[in-house]
């Protein structure tokens, strides 16, 4: 009941999370024109660490620990989701200062479909029907939506990058995070990012934001896009089902879309709309196929479990021993 009861919070919560992150490829694109794209992640990423260690400095002492095993222990792991988030995220900018941030939100967005591919690549997992329709379904609307002429073009190019690295970090999340604290690997992961944008940007001399319309840009998206995001995200899927997250999470590109056309001036294409639409359909086709199928089996398990336990309880209330016993 305190489930249940915790799922519209939950959903609303995801959605404001969604809402964030689709906001931030205008903030950011607006952003990395005014500072460079490495300095902006190295500041944006330490400040959302430091943050989430204002918060819970207890976890500190097992982050530290877990250094003298770091090869196979929190740490370590923790540094390898790091830097595939990390180039991820550099990708995802660098490709921002060449794409709009319409195209940028839909094209980031097809890391829901590569998945289930990497995990069926990596962990021998088999790779179902839907997924491939999903994958050539995507690739169409990539397509239309990125095509120029007979080539892509490299704004385009680097945010596939940034989603098939993103889908990496995924899968390697998920087999990892069940072993270690969630919130100490959120931080390892974070700092990581933080770390390696200093080291990628190092060479050519590291500066602070410039300017006020600069530092607003990197509060929000370290603070709203990334720290608080993070542990909405984490604490919202405790609660709901695969499916319900997956349908959420596509929102995120849509809200892309939306903060573009109306903040960015993108201009609302056709080719954006169509290309768009097949993107967002091969995520469903992706998330909803085989996932489906299993919250269904899991739903049903849960119903007749329910009802085996209330029979039980109605035949011992209903016992004539029982009543004269109690």
């Amino acid at each position: 009941m305190r489930a249940s009861r915790s799922v519209p919070l939950a959903l609303a919560g995801l959605l404001i999370v969604c809402m964030w992150w689709g906001a931030t490829f205008v903030v950011v694109k607006d952003a990395v024109d005014r500072m460079p794209v490495l300095d902006f992640l190295a500041v944006r990423f330490l400040i959302a660490a430091a943050v989430m260690v204002t918060i819970r400095p207890r976890v500190v002492p097992a982050i530290t620990r877990s250094l003298g095993s770091w090869h196979k222990g929190l740490a370590g792991h923790g540094t390898l989701l790091g830097l595939a988030l990390g180039l991820g995220y550099i990708g995802q900018t660098f490709g921002l200062q060449h794409t709009s941030a319409t195209i940028s939100g839909f094209i980031t967005g097809m890391f829901v479909v590569f998945t289930p591919l990497i995990a069926g690549a990596l962990l021998r997992r088999p790779v179902g029907a839907s997924a491939w329709v999903g994958v050539i379904v995507a690739t169409t609307g990539l397509a239309v939506i990125s095509l120029h002429g007979f080539s892509i073009g490299l704004g385009e190019g680097l945010t596939l990058l940034c989603a098939v690295l993103f889908a990496l970090h995924i899968v390697g999340l998920g087999e990892w995070s069940t072993r270690y604290d969630s919130y100490a690997l959120a931080i390892v992961q974070l700092s990581t990012v933080g770390v390696l944008c200093v080291i990628a940007g190092a060479p050519g001399g590291l500066t602070a934001p410039p300017d006020r319309a600069a530092w607003s840009a990197v509060l929000i998206t370290a603070l709203f896009a990334t720290a608080f995001a993070f542990v909405v995200q984490t604490w919202a899927q405790t609660v709901l089902s695969p499916t319900r997250t997956a349908v959420v999470m596509t929102m995120e590109p849509v809200f892309a879309g939306l903060f573009g056309v109306l903040v960015a001036g993108d201009d609302l294409t056709a080719r954006i709309i169509i290309g768009g639409a097949l993107v967002l359909a091969a995520m469903y086709l992706v998330e909803l196929g085989p996932r489906h199928a299993a919250d269904a089996r899991v739903g049903g398990l849960e119903k007749r479990t329910h009802l085996e336990l209330s029979d039980e309880r109605c035949a011992l209330t209903s016992s004539p021993r029982r009543r004269r016993k109690y």
